[in-house]
């Protein structure tokens, strides 16, 4: 007999509609559910996600708070994310970077577009001093780029809100140089997100690593939690640990990428640590064969500061993206 319904694929379904919820802060509807769920490669009329949503209702996991504001994720559904099956976890990490790279249409010769940043938030009372310990890694150049935005609790940077009691702040995201190849037709793999560790201040070699493949969460947000970086000494000393990115890229690209970091470069964007040579290792790192790799700065470095010296801070690691005419210096916050 042919079975009807898939009912692993319902339970797959469920669980990304509840990360969808948890993700958010605010109660979502059918429509908007519907649409974030597209942007994962998930495709569900409005109708049927009502219909999963009346059912998660019936289970406990979501909760029906009016017809305009849509729901909210239950404690009960906190707990079906967390004990959802490994393999449902996986993979999450990379297809985010797939999204970011494509919704990402910064021009660099107009200096306008949309970018892909990382949102962090702050306990209101502790911003202005956290503030103190960033500025000097960003005038390091251990970040993306100096550029930043600040709202308050209510407020939105990108689709996402900042709770109540609390500042946001979002940091340009190295997944820029992916949306900006993706438009030159360059492919771009990422491969992994690590702690590299730099020496007179030259990056040497990553000593920990975790696979975007393999990963449900950005590895810059378990190192930083992790307390695995010394940013702040890098600073200071020219030695420690940062936060950095591996990417490979096609053998016969690597001039056109040159050319474009250099331009990305002039305008104080300044994604990428180091290039390397065809299928040759980088920072003690294999490359594949005719491939080239390339490191890139970690976004989250000036945050990974801020968490060093004990400031509790929230990260939420390639959220979404942002128009770069609503960025400005972190020097003038």
């Amino acid at each position: 007999m042919k079975q009807l319904f898939n009912l692993e694929d319902i339970e797959r379904k469920v669980v990304l509609i509840l990360k969808i919820l948890n993700e958010n802060p605010t109660p979502l509807g059918a429509r908007l559910i519907a649409r974030k769920m597209q942007e994962r490669g998930v495709h569900l009329s409005e109708r049927t996600v009502r219909y999963h949503l009346k059912l998660m209702d019936e289970r406990g996991l979501t909760e029906f708070v009016g017809r305009r504001d849509g729901r909210i994720i239950t404690n009960l559904g906190m707990d079906e994310i967390n004990n959802a099956r490994v393999r449902d976890k996986i993979s999450l990490s990379i297809a985010r970077i797939d999204v970011l790279s494509f919704k990402t249409t910064f021009n660099i010769k107009e200096r306008k577009g949309l970018v892909p940043v990382n949102i962090s938030f702050f306990p209101k009372d502790q911003f202005n001093k956290a503030l103190m310990v960033m500025k000097p890694v960003f005038r390091k150049k251990i970040a993306v780029s100096n550029l930043v935005a600040v709202a308050e609790a209510g407020k939105n940077l990108g689709e996402v809100i900042v709770p109540q009691g609390k500042v946001g702040l979002a940091t340009i995201c190295g997944i820029l140089i992916n949306g900006i190849l993706l438009k030159y037709g360059i492919p771009i793999d990422s491969k992994f997100g690590g702690i590299l560790q730099v020496r007179n201040g030259n990056p040497l070699r990553f000593v920990e690593l975790i696979n975007y493949s393999g990963s449900s969460l950005d590895p810059s947000e378990i190192f930083i939690r992790g307390k695995m970086t010394s940013v702040r000494e890098v600073v200071k000393k020219g030695e420690g640990k940062i936060l950095a990115n591996f990417r490979e890229i096609p053998a016969l690209s690597r001039s056109l990428v040159e050319e474009v970091i250099d331009e990305i470069n002039k305008i104080g964007i300044h994604c990428t640590l180091s290039i390397g040579t065809v299928g040759n290792p980088i920072c003690q790192t294999d490359v594949d064969i005719n491939k080239v790799g390339m490191i890139l700065i970690g976004g989250l470095n000036p945050v990974a500061a801020a968490f060093e010296e004990g400031f509790n801070v929230d990260n939420k690691a390639m959220s979404t993206v942002m128009d770069y005419k609503e960025l400005r210096s972190i020097e003038e916050i």
